[in-house]
């Protein structure tokens, strides 16, 4: 009986010893897997971030080599639209050699004749040439003008359009997305009214659209072409510069027999043209105003008029005499 009483005592306790280790078992266990879970999670975070880092250093280095190389690009002459455009004189021995040399030089750069006037006169031959070549020759041709004589004048002027162009561009993508979203409200229009109206404004779109672009051209082609404008003159050939403001008598002087040449060579011009028809016109009118003189009568005296009284062509007659006045009595 002791026996089996011992048995059921020790029944329980090891059933809860073998309880107790399980408890202590399983609460180390799960300290062991959350400090190795503690220890992992912040290496993994660690490394996130450290990409994370990388990659924004990365990018805001990309950001900044973008930035500076817009920035250089922009600060370059040759990204730039710049319009050259010079004027010169240069008087040489030979104005036609000159003005052939002249052709030839623009030519062989690479542009052409803008325009052509020439004076032939020996004593003021004078040739004017407009001459449109490549921008990047613009200099190289300038000196090799200035090189056919002696250069009397030289002036060049530069005109800085890139933001002009930066804009033009900017406007023409604009109003092509606008064109295209014109376009797709036309395709999806179901009623007549608003086909009409979507037509009128994909029209007016594509107008405004087409100036823009012609404006570019127009800039472009300034920017690409530079113009050269050159006056060849003669060795005796007398110019006149802007800049010549001479006063004094003899000046005014040859200022005014000038102008009366001027205005006597305008007077004898309108003299020439109306004289053909004065002898046309003007000679036979005159003849038969005088024929019709010689044919008409000469008118004869005119009668005279009786008066109230008296004989015709007699003298007037002569008034009563006056009546006195009668006297009243005393």
């Amino acid at each position: 009986m002791r026996e089996r009483e011992g048995l059921r005592r020790a029944v329980p306790l090891a059933a809860v010893g073998l309880v107790a280790v399980l408890a202590v078992g399983a609460c180390s266990a799960d300290g062991g897997s959350g400090a190795s879970d503690s220890q992992a999670r912040p290496a993994v975070g660690g490394a996130v971030d450290a990409d994370g880092a990388a990659k924004a250093e990365a990018g805001a280095g990309q950001d900044t080599g973008a930035a500076g190389g817009s920035g250089a690009a922009d600060l370059r002459v040759d990204q730039r639209s710049i319009i050259y455009t010079g004027t010169m004189q240069v008087r040489v021995d030979d104005v036609e050699r000159a003005a052939r040399d002249a052709i030839a030089r623009a030519r062989e750069a690479g542009g052409f004749v803008g325009g052509d006037q020439r004076t032939s006169e020996s004593a003021d031959a004078k040739a004017e040439l407009t001459l449109r070549v490549p921008a990047d020759r613009f200099t190289a041709v300038i000196d090799g003008l200035a090189g056919l004589g002696k250069q009397e004048r030289r002036e060049i002027r530069t005109e800085d359009v890139t933001e002009e162009t930066v804009d033009l561009d900017a406007r023409i993508a604009t109003q092509r997305a606008r064109v295209d979203s014109a376009r797709k409200l036309l395709a999806r229009a179901t009623s007549i009214n608003d086909l009409v109206t979507l037509e009128n404004e994909v029209g007016r779109r594509e107008a405004d659209l087409a100036s823009l672009e012609a404006k570019k051209r127009r800039l472009a082609d300034l920017t690409a072409l530079s113009t050269i404008t050159v006056t060849f003159v003669g060795p005796q050939a007398v110019t006149v510069t802007e800049d010549d403001d001479e006063l004094g008598f003899l000046v005014g002087l040859r200022g005014g027999w000038s102008a009366f040449l001027s205005t006597l060579s305008v007077a004898l011009t309108v003299l020439g043209a109306v004289l053909p028809f004065a002898l046309v016109i003007g000679v036979p009118v005159a003849v038969l105003i005088r024929l019709a003189r010689r044919r008409t009568p000469p008118a004869g005296p005119a009668p005279m008029v009786p008066g109230p009284a008296g004989p015709v062509g007699g003298p007037p007659p002569s008034a009563p005499p006056p009546v006195p006045a009668a006297r009243s009595g005393p």
